[in-house]
């Protein structure tokens, strides 16, 4: 019925018993292995996350107000308003419009055309086309 043993051979009463479960060196390289893979796969992942970034797509204005002119300030306005620019037509990537908010024009604009269009990209808002791309461009990275 008792324990044939002395209490004192018990791990809990020796002084050479480790208190804390210390891993293996085997055990080590293991979960070292599987973080360095982790890293390898997120890696890619991230590169691809900030190539597709830079390949979205905004319209400039988005194909629901595809009438309507871009006024100097960012705002739709009906078509033929004096001062306003007329819709490009096409989508700037999100690579064109991060080198225009940096200082360089957006293809085929002149200087106040290109500011319209930028007021108008920055003025974005949920739910509009071309909103993700351009918020996308804002996170640090």
């Amino acid at each position: 019925m008792s324990d044939p043993r002395p209490e004192q051979d018990s791990p809990e009463a020796r002084d050479d018993a480790p208190s804390l479960a210390v891993p293996s060196r085997r055990q080590l390289l293991m979960g070292g292995a599987a973080a360095a893979s982790a890293i390898v796969s997120i890696r890619p992942a991230l590169a691809n996350t900030a190539a597709s970034v830079l390949n979205c797509t905004i319209p400039v204005p988005d194909q629901s107000r595809a009438g309507n002119f871009v006024a100097p300030n960012g705002q739709l306005v009906p078509a033929g308003t004096p001062g306003a620019y007329p819709g490009t037509g096409r989508s700037f990537t999100g690579e064109q419009v991060k080198q225009a908010l940096r200082g360089r024009p957006l293809p085929g604009t002149g200087y106040e055309q290109n500011q319209a269009y930028l007021n108008y990209i920055r003025r974005l808002q949920r739910g509009t086309s071309g909103f993700t791309c351009y918020a996308s461009l804002q996170m640090p990275r």
